[in-house]
């Protein structure tokens, strides 16, 4: 697949919150069990990628809605562990294990993938780095092949309902997942893509890809933002959305009053704009993926 599928992307930030009452207690993976291992191919032909699986401890149903999970630049383990590694399923970040648990404790089967490990880059990259990143993990051409390859694997599992998957990314992940959302992309995915997608302060450069044709995602996202973000502009995801929303894309924005990169990040929970952000975040995502990807999905 060439990058050129790519030129009309969307960028999509969907909450789902799945209402517990409705259903009987839901129990996800344990807190300090490690996820399953699994290896897939990316959709780009040629990489075997490495993915960590939440799956719920109690059934919802007897196939349950996914999410496919997208690391940003410093990868998906520890910055303890950096270079040096393990790189596994015990060295994974803080932030991707809480959404991981989380998630699977609202009867969701979640997938981390990690796009930078099979591709040598197993530490991730420091900020401010984005013209000094090797093209093999281009977060608009080649990234979003790793979403589509993750979101087969996830298809080709029985306790998984292939109709509701969704998408979430964080930072270079969510432009990624901004990419991989646009309306081109979802050819990959043959009769259909994800539901919705769910975008944390993601740069919404995207490195011009979608500066001439408009970015117009297929499905319904969902971004997050903070004012205070030091790394990548609200200011320009802003004016990014409104474009898309002129093309009548159905595309939100939330922003969050001085609240920084990596707001979401449990490290990072002391400064109260962050707190703030944090819970209003994660209440608007597990809010929208619950009723799109819920047991009862509307009809097309």
């Amino acid at each position: 697949m060439q990058p050129s599928r790519y030129h009309a992307a969307a960028i999509v930030l969907v909450g789902a919150m799945i209402i517990i009452g409705a259903f009987g207690p839901v129990r996800g993976q344990a807190q300090g069990t490690l996820p399953a291992t699994v290896q897939f191919p990316s959709a780009d032909g040629t990489t075997t990628l490495t993915g960590f699986v939440y799956t719920p401890k109690d059934k919802r149903a007897e196939r349950a809605p996914a999410v496919v999970m997208m690391h940003g630049r410093a990868g998906p383990y520890s910055i303890n562990v950096k270079d040096r590694g393990p790189h596994n399923a015990s060295t994974l970040s803080k932030r991707h294990k809480m959404w991981g648990e989380s998630w699977s404790a609202l009867g969701y089967v979640a997938v981390l993938v990690d796009s930078f490990g099979p591709r040598g880059y197993p530490g991730g990259f420091g900020r401010h780095t984005i013209n000094e990143r090797p093209d093999a993990v281009n977060e608009v051409t080649v990234r979003p092949l790793d979403a589509y390859g993750a979101l087969a694997y996830l298809r080709g599992r029985s306790d998984v309902a292939p109709d509701r998957i969704g998408l979430q990314g964080w930072s270079n992940g969510g432009s990624a997942a901004l990419a991989a959302m646009a309306v081109d992309a979802q050819r990959l995915a043959g009769t259909g893509g994800f539901r919705a997608a769910l975008v944390f302060y993601a740069g919404c450069g995207l490195r011009g890809h979608f500066d001439a044709q408009g970015y117009r995602p297929y499905a319904t996202v969902l971004a997050f933002h903070g004012t205070g973000d030091e790394e990548t502009s609200p200011k320009l995801c802003q004016r990014f959305v409104q474009r898309s929303r002129e093309l009548g894309s159905d595309i939100t924005l939330k922003l969050y009053p001085g609240a920084s990169h990596g707001f979401d990040d449990p490290g990072r929970q002391k400064v109260s704009a962050n707190r703030n952000a944090s819970a209003d975040a994660r209440a608007s995502s597990e809010a929208l993926f619950e009723r799109i990807l819920g047991p009862e999905p509307p009809r097309r």
